[in-house]
């Protein structure tokens, strides 16, 4: 097998680095999602009136 250990070292820092930051993202976020979703189940998603569709709209995703 010809296996670039370089690029795949890097190939997977990246992708490390990457999930880490997402989920470094969310925790910071946490609490402002918590309120934005508060919001939007007592209040409804902007527009929510005019869509022409059925099924469950979430506006921004639950967090894990």
């Amino acid at each position: 097998m010809d296996i670039n250990l370089s690029a795949t070292l890097e190939r997977a820092l990246k992708e490390e680095l990457s999930k880490r930051e997402a989920a470094q993202w969310v925790e910071e976020n946490r609490a402002a999602i918590k309120s934005y979703n508060d919001i939007v189940e007592q209040h409804g998603c902007f527009g929510e009136e005019f869509r022409e569709f059925d099924g469950i709209v979430r506006c921004v995703p639950q967090p894990k």
